[in-house]
């Protein structure tokens, strides 16, 4: 599972940082070589159903916030739980 968290883009709009998560997690190295494999095809994609000109570079980057944020919530889940058994 992808999941396209946030977008950056330049001021100018010539590029768009894409911030993805990927579930489960060790599946990341995998999904970002596709996807970079694939680029010309996705950007092309989004060429067409875009409006505006210029129409900005797509850059896809994993986004690590995510991943930290869940292994947070696992911790204060596993605190919880400890918790409720004593």
């Amino acid at each position: 599972m992808i999941t396209v968290n946030r977008v950056d883009t330049t001021a100018n709009v010539i590029e768009a940082k894409v911030y993805i998560s990927v579930f489960p997690d060790e599946k990341v190295g995998e999904v970002m070589k596709m996807l970079n494999r694939n680029i010309y095809e996705i950007q092309q994609q989004i060429n067409k159903k875009l409006n505006m000109r210029p129409i900005p570079k797509i850059i896809f980057a994993h986004d690590k916030e995510t991943a930290k944020a869940d292994h947070i919530t696992q911790l204060f889940n596993q605190i919880e739980k400890r918790g409720k058994l004593e």
